[in-house]
């Protein structure tokens, strides 16, 4: 049998032969692997929500939620005051600011350089403790790789050393590298404080510059994602859909974030904007969301902006929706219910008089008609998005690191919702003609959305593809809106409330049943009491005396509250959540202020830390899927030495 099953896996293992040429190097693996699996799980970290909110996300990447914080409180405790270790918190987080400060107000810069240089690498030591050597030494920038290697390594207690590291940190000093060996090694103490970083969704919306917080996740070491609506939105204008691109530029006129555009990913809207100017007169009702009392000119002309780009995307959505009746949305065909000459429009068999009764670009005969201006406008707006090499490249990381879901050491992690009938079972949901529930709809959403972007160009396929993007936006079905409809028209054009409520999908209503909770474990392979799911999307509103731990534990909301729209109803600025070798933490978090704020008063984001598990025993590398992936290794790498024994492939010569 383990004969077979070699001569099946010769192939495989001929491939795995080019990294382990020798038997001796697979074994020295084997070794090695073995280790890595008794040491501590690494932290993991959940975040969601961060709508373009790149400062504050940029402060809670730089603290890693409160971890760093908690180390430098355990690495330091003995020999330095709570000020003290504020003081190297603020370092850490931003070094260059820090230092200039410091340099300010320092007599004696050599001797803090000397005692703040030992402090870091014993901080720095603490918290690669959880990390193999090797990949330490992979965190460590280039320039500072054998010292900062040797310093983290150095046994100072060793008289015959005791001189040979002191004078790494003299010669550190000397030679004038102060500065940079701390910005070298706060940068690996923030590299090793986080193992994995989970994005539950929502890097786009209301925030200046997205773009900002995509750079950073670029950068990262180990982030995943899962796709908000916020995100598959932008995703389908950056494959050239008129009514995706329509969709994202009215969102961002509607808050007068066109920067986000212009700026962040060098879109063109002068065309836009000239249609807007030279189109419509009195907008004061589509005036951006910011704009407070006095408006200003810019403001003006953003809502002319806004006015101009709805109603492109309103005929669009007339559009689409016609083209795809699985989507069941034609009561969101609004143009099509609207009397142009009398200025109503007719919902559910009631007439109400529209806010704004100047639509000089629509034929009363045929509203979902584009005109030739219009046409124009859309046209060059989709070129802007196709050819923002920007744009394409953080749409292509998106792809690459993200998914309508993930499944990872007994976590499910996504967005919105999983569509629940009334009675708490799932619900079909139909495309194509054919009916998807449960863990087959977020399979084939995902699907569709990686046709959209990558299918061939002009194909039927391709389109339905983007049409699926556009619905997960804002679809009455749609695992990531998780609502009854968008009430974009509504809130501009209609004065009734009772027209704006956007019904939630009944998932919402069985969040504290343990028991659909674990039938929605189940439907996506995990059970046991360890196991969770982890939600974004919706903010928890804490000033209201809502909780985000819900269903006994089981689900978990953890709605990164980043977007400034959402503090005054909520009462803080959202949850992260932390998950290390000795427990699973929720960690409630005060607005982030400013960076002069932590650079000058040492101020962090004050944070409330739920330590709502504890492990019995600590979580090892061995009781993770990565585990899993280790062990697998380490079987074939076994099954490699066995054919190179049997002379099934032929090994080098090992060099001494």
């Amino acid at each position: 049998m383990e004969q077979k099953r070699l001569e099946e896996n010769i192939k495989y293992l001929t491939l795995l032969a080019k990294d382990y040429p020798t038997a001796q190097r697979a074994a020295a693996e084997i070794i090695s692997l073995e280790a890595q699996l008794k040491l501590p799980k690494g932290t993991e970290m959940y975040m969601s929500d961060i709508h373009g909110e790149d400062m504050a996300f940029s402060h809670m990447m730089n603290n890693a939620s409160g971890v760093i914080r908690e180390k430098i409180d355990v690495a330091l405790a003995g020999n330095t005051t709570d000020e003290q270790r504020a003081i190297y918190a603020s370092l850490i987080y931003y070094p260059a600011e820090k230092l200039v400060e410091i340099k300010n107000k320092e007599r004696n810069m050599d001797g803090w350089y000397r005692v703040t240089l030992y402090r870091l690498i014993d901080v720095c030591r603490h918290v690669a403790s959880k990390n193999t050597r090797r990949s330490v030494r992979q965190a460590i920038p280039e320039g500072f790789k054998f010292i900062i290697d040797e310093l983290l390594h150095a046994h100072f207690e060793d008289h015959n050393k005791e001189a040979y590291y002191n004078q790494f940190i003299s010669a550190i000093v000397n030679n004038g590298m102060s500065d940079s060996f701390i910005e070298a090694i706060s940068l690996v103490i923030k590299r090793l404080a986080v193992h994995k970083l989970h994005i539950v969704g929502d890097l786009f919306d209301r925030g200046a510059r997205p773009d900002l917080v995509i750079d950073r996740l670029i950068n990262h070491h180990a982030v995943d994602i899962q796709w908000g609506n916020h995100d598959v939105l932008w995703m389908c204008g950056a494959t050239g859909s008129p009514l995706g691109v329509a969709s994202v530029v009215r969102i961002c006129a509607a808050y007068n974030n066109l920067e986000a555009l212009e700026d962040g990913y060098g879109i063109n809207l002068r065309p836009l904007a000239r249609f807007a100017r030279n189109t419509y007169g009195d907008c004061s009702i589509w005036k951006p969301r910011k704009a407070i009392g006095y408006v200003t000119d810019d403001e003006i002309a953003v809502a002319k902006i806004h006015k101009a780009i709805s109603v492109i995307m309103y005929k669009l959505e007339c559009q689409v929706i016609a083209r795809n009746p699985n989507f069941d949305m034609a009561d969101r065909r609004l143009m099509l219910k609207t009397d142009f000459k009398k200025g109503t429009v007719n919902i559910d068999g009631v007439d109400y008089e529209l806010k704004d009764k100047d639509f000089p670009t629509v034929d009363p005969d045929n509203p979902a008609k584009l005109t030739n201006e219009e046409i124009d406008v859309i046209t060059k707006l989709c070129q802007g998005f196709v050819n923002s090499a920007r744009l394409q490249e953080h749409t292509r990381f998106l792809y690459s690191h993200g998914s309508a879901y993930k499944v990872e050491n007994g976590i499910l992690m996504y967005h919105g919702v999983i569509p629940l009938n009334e009675d708490g079972s799932f619900r079909t949901v139909s495309f194509g003609g054919r009916g998807y529930k449960g863990k087959a709809l977020m399979d084939y959403v995902d699907y569709m959305c990686r046709i959209a972007y990558f299918g061939d160009e002009g194909s039927l396929i391709k389109r339905m593809g983007q049409d699926i993007l556009w619905y997960l936006w804002c679809g009455k079905n749609s695992p990531m809106f998780g609502r009854s409809k968008m009430t974009t028209f509504e809130n501009v054009l209609l004065n009734e409330k009772e027209l704006k409520v956007e019904g939630k999908d009944p998932y919402y209503l069985y969040q504290e049943d343990s028991v659909v909770a674990d039938a929605i474990l189940a439907e996506f392979g995990l059970s046991g009491s360890k196991c969770r799911i982890i939600n974004g999307h919706v903010p928890v509103k804490v000033i209201s005396g809502e909780d985000p731990i819900k269903a006994g534990g089981k689900i978990i909301v953890i709605d990164g509250g980043f977007s400034r729209a959402y503090h005054s109803k909520t009462g803080i600025a959202g949850y992260t959540m932390v998950y290390s070798s000795r427990g699973v933490s929720l960690r409630a978090h005060q607005p982030f202020t400013s960076l002069q704020e932590v650079v000058f008063n040492n101020t962090d984001i004050q944070s409330k830390v739920n330590v709502f598990e504890t492990m019995a025993n600590r979580m090892l590398v061995e009781d993770t899927d990565e585990g899993k992936a280790i062990k697998e290794l380490i079987l074939d790498l076994r099954q490699l030495i066995q054919a190179y024994n049997k002379g099934y492939i032929k090994q080098e010569k090992e060099q001494f």
